[in-house]
């Protein structure tokens, strides 16, 4: 199981409607994108983290490790916006208001990310999934987003598997045996992918299996209280934004 999932089983939030989530998390993510960078960006940021550390109760060094991954991105691609091409004064060069808008890119997807992060964080994915036939999803699109999920962690138990075994074996001592244990695990990984593919199916195809995955969903209500504090947190976010809104520069 990834960390990121096993947080979301253990979290405090693990029994709440996903709909409850999703109003707070991804409303911060659409105030992230649609506000001004500043101050409304770096708001959102503030109370996502405040939020995921607080009320959520997502440890500090597991947040970080989820989080650095989409920070990297956001900052890879913030880093184009400082420089130009071409011009008179050079082939290239600093661009200007290159760090303005680099510093408000940042803010954006920075914030934007926290705010997937607590939706991430706080639903697993097997409460998820299964509730989306309800909302109009095609029960054949929701049945392979689940046998898929479920296929990655079991790809993934097999890699580490069969890393551990090749490490045990001293095939990761030379650069060449690196190379070599690289190609057989890619090899092994694919012809278990298709092993375990075809004995799922056949295991669906002896139960039975009519199209339709039916698995037991914990039984959850959407919270009133707590869906009209997320839409009052995101009204206050946005009118606070409009009153302290400043030019960045």
């Amino acid at each position: 199981m990834l960390p990121i999932d096993a947080a979301a089983h253990s979290s405090r939030w693990r029994r709440r409607h996903p709909v409850d989530k999703a109003v707070l998390g991804l409303g911060l993510t659409v105030l992230a994108i649609s506000l001004p960078p500043w101050p409304g960006a770096a708001l959102v940021l503030v109370t996502a983290l405040a939020v995921l550390l607080g009320p959520a109760g997502v440890p500090v060094r597991r947040l970080w490790r989820a989080y650095r991954v989409p920070l990297g991105f956001c900052v890879t691609g913030a880093l184009p916006l400082l420089v130009r091409v071409g011009g008179p004064d050079g082939f290239v060069g600093l661009a200007v208001g290159g760090p303005v808008r680099a510093g408000e890119l940042l803010l954006r997807t920075s914030a934007a990310s926290l705010g997937v992060l607590l939706f991430a964080f706080t639903t697993p994915m097997s409460d998820l999934l299964p509730r989306l036939v309800r909302a109009g999803v095609p029960a054949p699109v929701v049945d392979v987003a689940l046998v898929t999920y479920r296929m990655s962690f079991l790809l993934l138990d097999s890699v580490r598997r069969i890393r551990d075994a090749q490490a045990a074996r001293l095939g990761h001592t030379t650069r060449a045996a690196q190379w070599r244990s690289l190609a057989g695990l890619g090899a092994t990984a694919f012809v278990r992918a298709f092993d375990r593919a075809t004995r799922l199916q056949a295991g669906l195809a002896g139960r039975g299996y009519d199209g339709t995955l039916r698995v037991l969903v914990p039984e959850a209500r959407v919270s009133v209280p707590f869906t009209a504090m997320s839409v009052a947190l995101l009204a206050a976010l946005a009118a606070l934004t409009f009153v302290l809104e400043r030019p960045l520069s």
